[in-house]
């Protein structure tokens, strides 16, 4: 029997969609891979079981910070994405940050660490919001003779690096901060599922707003598999959003390197679990994602995005959130008599 016309167009319909999807995914996959299910490696090195285990425990401990109050977790809160959903995290004695806190989710895979790519990698960042006045305000010795205090720890170092003969150190610790920070990854998002094969993870607005995404030249910045973090890019390369977005005393990277051209320049962000993470940018002065996209098409592409644009890029943006890292809340060691104690 012929096939009737209504399941004769439906298949070619079908032969159609398809056909598009594929092209599509060529074209993503050419800019963009999909996040590992583990990562295996770190700087050349495989990770350490035993090192990300001790890690896990300090990355949740308040007493790496002088007060005893905040732990890593604060301002890169796994629950929440990653980060802690405020403009500017608040550290030490109640003080603001300069900066909008960045996630941790994924950040293994961005070139380099802070918006303004300061620390070449984890372990260096690790060391940064520890020592930071405005964040923990502690300092290396300090944090040596708090962990050096507590047995159980000293006993946990000398399992994760078994070829120290002085196992308790600051440089450690960033290790092993590193080691657990290397799992805090999220994979199986559904443009992660597109990329493999499945024409049916993105909705048909999501593979508008991926099409726009490319077409429109957002590529240029957010690329690889962190959607981002691998430039630096000027916030304002066609016309510059005002103070309120990007505050004039913040110049970016040109703290770091003290050239010129580097004024107002910052490290694309990693747009994965961006839906998670408001408020935007380095500023954190933006909550709205529709509202940042559309920034971003006027500042970085000298483009007035239409409303349908805008909606469409946005629901793509949605499609990049992951499965998040399922960590249980660690059970830490007990101060001693000899513990540092809180200021």
């Amino acid at each position: 029997m012929r096939p009737t016309a209504p399941l004769l167009l439906g298949s070619l319909l079908m032969i159609a969609g398809s056909a598009h999807a594929d092209e599509l995914r060529e074209r993503a996959n050419s800019i963009f891979k999909p996040i590992p299910d583990k990562v295996t490696e770190v700087r050349g090195h495989a990770v350490s079981e035993d090192q990300a285990i001790l890690g896990h425990k300090l990355w949740f401990d308040p007493r790496l910070s002088r007060s005893h109050v905040i732990s890593c977790n604060t301002c890169h809160n796994l629950s929440i994405g990653g980060s802690d959903n405020v403009t500017t995290s608040i550290g030490h004695g109640w003080q603001k940050g300069p900066r909008n806190s960045p996630t941790v989710l994924n950040a293994v895979f961005n070139a380099a660490q802070f918006w303004d790519g300061r620390a070449k990698d984890l372990q260096e960042q690790a060391k940064g919001p520890v020592q930071a006045s405005v964040e923990m305000n502690n300092t290396p010795d300090r944090v040596v003779a708090t962990l050096k205090s507590i047995p159980e720890y000293v006993t946990e170092f000398k399992k994760a690096f078994p070829k120290d003969k002085d196992p308790v150190s600051f440089d450690n610790m960033a290790y092993a901060l590193e080691a657990f920070e290397v799992s805090l990854t999220t994979p199986n998002s559904p443009f992660d599922r597109f990329l493999k094969g499945d024409d049916k993870a993105l909705d048909a607005q999501q593979k508008e707003g991926l099409a726009l995404f490319m077409d429109a030249g957002c590529i240029a910045c957010h690329n690889g598999v962190n959607v981002g973090g691998q430039g630096y890019f000027p916030f304002g390369v066609i016309k510059k959003p005002g103070a309120d977005v990007l505050p004039e005393g913040d110049k970016g990277r040109f703290a770091v390197t003290n050239t010129a051209a580097d004024e107002y320049v910052f490290r694309a962000a990693p747009l994965r679990n961006i839906a998670l993470t408001p408020p935007y940018f380095h500023s954190g002065e933006v909550w709205d994602l529709e509202q940042a996209v559309a920034i971003m098409g006027d500042s970085q592409l000298g483009r007035q995005l239409k409303d349908n644009e805008v909606k469409a890029i946005t629901a793509f943006l949605h499609s990049l959130t992951g499965d998040q890292p399922q960590v249980a809340y660690p059970i830490l060691p007990m101060s001693t008599a000899t513990t540092p104690k809180p200021e």
